[in-house]
């Protein structure tokens, strides 16, 4: 493995044996994980499989689905940037130029040369790492959790019980059009709920007592702040992986019949992603020890997520959030185990 490249886990698509035989054994030498399909329709369906792709590398005629529609859906469906890099012949500029048009990133000529393969890995890899935010943005939550007293075992605990909803919801609610890449970005991206509480002062985020009208509504603004934050990112960037973070932030505190913050949405005009952060907020608010109160039960912590049934919370996630509660409660014990041996 070359030490200015990242492993990455490389999806080629190449009807031809011989060649993606060849382009393989190249990616593996390099210390690449590589998933082969030998037409675009396997393709794309391995691609939607396994989100932990960000780089793809394609030949452009194949049958069945040729590369042109597999780039054309990647840039539809994508909610993190994938990489794609295309295989063309050297006299067939026509294809190259309306591949890079449909969003293509970069091209290898056929037949392929290690040396020229190196340097577009070096490209993609650096564009990858721009693109890897995850431990940025574990560590931008826990700097703002910080300040209001929330820890890194919270934010934790709320990605995974993103996780388990959203999963249940892609398996159950087809209608949804969820997929394990938007679910793995979804997790991601819960722990970025609160980041808005870096503008409220601390003599609100410490109060011990009660907040007065007045320094509730402070509070409430960290809603705004936070979605003015990350919208200015995905205005300067056009991730949707930076969309849905905006979307939790703004939309966390919102409520089914409306009654919620800051902008008083109801029902489906809260989006699906701030819904699901809601429901998985409030829950872990009621089961764990604050400083204003004790963890409540399991069992009371669901009894009151039933009472929020069609006021507070989209029904069809409460369902899912009852099929799969034993899951729930099996991360925060989980995580309670790992966070004891530590200190031990």
């Amino acid at each position: 493995m070359d030490p200015f490249l990242d492993t990455h886990t490389v999806l080629l698509i190449e009807d031809e044996p011989t060649q993606r035989r060849l382009v393989s054994n190249q990616l593996s030498q390099r210390g690449f994980e590589v998933l082969e399909a030998a037409n675009g329709r396997e393709g794309l369906f391995c691609w939607r499989e396994n989100p932990k792709i960000r780089l793809v590398i394609t030949d452009l005629q194949m049958p069945e689905m040729d590369g042109f529609e597999v780039i054309r859906t990647i840039r539809q469906e994508e909610s993190r940037y994938t990489y794609i890099i295309v295989l063309t012949g050297l006299d067939n500029r026509k294809a190259l130029v309306e591949a890079m048009e449909l969003g293509a990133d970069d091209f290898l000529h056929k037949p392929v040369h290690g040396d020229e393969l190196k340097l577009r890995l070096i490209g993609a890899s650096r564009l990858i790492r721009l693109e890897g935010l995850d431990q940025l943005v574990f560590g931008l939550a826990e700097m703002a959790g910080s300040r209001s007293g929330e820890t890194g075992l919270h934010l934790r605990r709320v990605q995974e019980y993103c996780r388990l909803l959203a999963t249940n919801l892609m398996q159950s609610r087809p209608e949804l059009q969820l997929t394990p890449a938007l679910v793995n970005d979804m997790a991601t991206v819960s722990s970025l709920h609160d980041i808005g509480k870096v503008g409220i002062p601390d003599a609100i985020l410490h109060k011990p007592d009660r907040l007065t009208d007045e320094e509730y509504e402070q509070m409430k603004r960290h809603t705004t702040i936070g979605g003015k934050l990350l919208w200015d990112l995905y205005q300067e960037n056009g991730s949707n992986f930076l969309k849905m973070a905006y979307q939790i932030a703004v939309g966390h505190h919102e409520k089914w019949d409306g009654t919620g913050y800051p902008r008083g949405m109801k029902g489906e005009e809260i989006p699906l992603a701030a819904r699901i952060m809601a429901l998985a907020d409030v829950y872990d608010a009621l089961t764990s020890t604050r400083c204003y109160k004790d963890a409540f039960s399991a069992e009371r912590a669901k009894a009151i997520l039933i009472e929020g049934n069609g006021t507070q919370f989209d029904p069809k996630l409460l369902e899912s959030f009852l099929a799969s509660e034993n899951d729930w409660l099996k991360v925060k014990a989980q995580i309670e185990r790992e966070t004891t041996n530590v200190l031990d």
